[in-house]
Parts: structure tokens; C-alpha cells; sequence
């Protein structure tokens, strides 16, 4: 690629509003994921009894199972919302960004 397209790709208001909102979007759920596993991992750490509570009387599953199982499903649901997104509104602005770059 020459770098005159690549200047004019860079400057193009909609690509700095991809790249703009793209990182945003992606760092606010990277922070959701940690909170949520590092609150588990404290959790574990400060309060493993809490975690080891049979979820019923005479039970062998432990409120930690369930609450693991949670922290893995919030990954995918995650991972879930930022695909959705890309799909939709990153891919229009990605292809706005091409029909301008091929001068259509």
C-alpha cells in the first residue's frame, strides 16, 4: 500500500472514529472481565468459606461452582456484546472507510 493512502486512511474522520470507538468499547469490557474475575479471586482469597457453602443442606455442590460457572458464561457473553458490535457498527464504518480508500 502506498503511503499516501495510508496517510489518507489515518486521517479520515472515520477512521479515527472506528479506532476511537473501537478501543474505548474494547478496554470498557477488558475492565468488566477483570472486575469480574479478580472479585472472584478475591472472593476465593478473603472469604473461602463464603464459596464453600453448600448451596442446600446435606448438598456436595458449593456456592462456587455456580458462581465459577458464571464467571466463565460472562466471558462469552462478553466476548458475545463485542462481536454483535463489530459486526454492525465497526464493520459499516470499516467499509465506509474502503469505498473511500478505492475512490468510490
Amino acid at each position: 500500500m502506498k503511503q499516501e493512502m495510508v496517510d489518507m486512511i489515518k486521517n479520515d474522520p472515520d477512521y479515527i472514529k472506528l479506532v476511537a470507538e473501537r478501543s474505548k468499547f474494547a478496554w470498557t469490557l477488558t475492565i468488566v472481565m477483570l472486575i469480574i474475575y479478580f472479585g472472584f479471586v478475591l472472593v476465593i482469597a478473603f472469604d473461602p468459606k463464603l464459596l464453600g457453602t453448600p448451596l442446600s443442606a446435606g448438598s456436595v455442590t458449593t456456592v462456587g461452582i455456580p458462581v465459577g460457572i458464571g464467571v466463565i458464561i460472562s466471558a462469552f457473553v462478553l466476548t458475545g456484546i463485542y462481536v454483535r458490535r463489530a459486526n454492525s457498527e465497526f464493520d459499516e464504518l470499516t467499509a465506509r472507510i474502503k469505498a473511500k480508500a478505492k475512490g468510490e
